[in-house]
């Protein structure tokens, strides 16, 4: 069944996020539409939401399942100053850990950078991108991919992988809910100090004191995931006792027993 709009409207708290919605039954991708919905002047914390998508992408291009009618596929449009865009990577993972502990009483945790994950299961994947004009931020795309009612066994390319709410909790799980709870979390989040953001974010990420392997272009690093600095880098500390800070937007963090 497609959501209830007014359902979810009755669950917001939020002054401007998500009080636009264009609601698609299937695209591409939500990504694409809120792009150019962005370019013709779209007010900030409109969202695009989508039944399904035919093409929905994730980080480094990678595609993401969207079923009809079972999940979240939605992009927030944003129009944050220049100093705020590194802070949305973190927003964005923690606002679905929240809402997922609103609603099913989850305790979900981030994989650096915006992975969420309960257990070594993907719950949502985040996809942020930005347009910005010399010191001017045009807008900003928040997108999010969130399993909520998706029977991972029946999807044999991601059933050893993926998770969902409802395989968490044992229970169908209203996405009405759980989009109410996900826009009032993101415009909280939006509108806090950084410095917050960066410790509550920091608080969820199952990656720092772990060994990892990053891959930068063709190069690989490996090491302990020390730490993160106050705009989200992570901080590698190598064999060697050297360390090096990789941006979020810059590198693959993989399983190091992994290829």
């Amino acid at each position: 069944m497609p959501l209830d709009l007014e359902q979810i409207e009755a669950g917001l708290t939020t002054r401007k996020v998500g009080r636009s919605i264009i609601h698609e039954m299937v695209c591409d991708s939500t990504m694409n539409i809120a792009r150019s919905e962005a370019q013709d002047g779209a007010s900030h914390g409109t969202v695009v939401l989508a039944e399904e998508q035919t093409s929905g992408r994730g980080r480094f291009g990678r595609s993401w399942t969207s079923p009809p009618e079972t999940n979240l596929y939605l992009t927030l449009i944003v129009r944050p100053p220049l100093e705020r865009l590194r802070s949305l990577t973190m927003i964005a993972p923690l606002a679905v850990c929240q809402a997922a502990e609103d609603v099913v009483n989850l305790n979900a945790r981030i994989k650096w950078p915006n992975d969420v994950l309960v257990g070594e299961r993907k719950l949502a994947g985040i996809l942020v991108e930005t347009e910005v004009s010399g010191q001017d931020v045009r807008f900003a795309l928040i997108g999010i991919g969130l399993n909520v009612n998706l029977d991972v066994d029946r999807a044999p390319e991601i059933a050893q992988i993926a998770t969902s709410l409802m395989r968490e909790s044992g229970r169908r799980v209203s996405r009405e809910e759980t989009l109410a709870a996900l826009l009032n979390r993101l415009e909280e989040l939006y509108e806090s100090p950084a410095a917050a953001i960066v410790e509550a974010w920091r608080s969820r990420l199952e990656t720092l004191g772990r060994h990892v392997k990053l891959s930068l272009g063709d190069n690989v690093y490996e090491g302990v995931a020390e730490d993160v600095d106050d705009v989200g880098s992570l901080v590698l500390r190598r064999p060697d006792g050297s360390t090096m800070t990789f941006e979020a937007g810059e590198v693959s963090l993989r399983d190091p027993g992994g290829a």
